[in-house]
């Protein structure tokens, strides 16, 4: 499985910076802002445009 380069907006510094993301359906990966390196939890849903979602805690 590739990755997919998706465009993330950090919580925590607001910053906006790309990330690659690899997880499937129904699972969930953590990456840390490539900005001020606080991580952010993203779950990958099974809707019709595979978009991710992030989860903020």
């Amino acid at each position: 499985m590739s990755a997919t380069w998706i465009s993330l907006h950090c919580p925590y510094c607001g910053e906006t910076f790309e990330a690659p993301i690899e997880a499937e359906a129904d699972e969930s990966q953590v990456i840390d802002c490539a900005v001020c390196c606080r991580p952010i939890h993203l779950r990958a849903r099974g809707h019709d445009d595979h978009q991710p979602q992030r989860e903020d805690d």
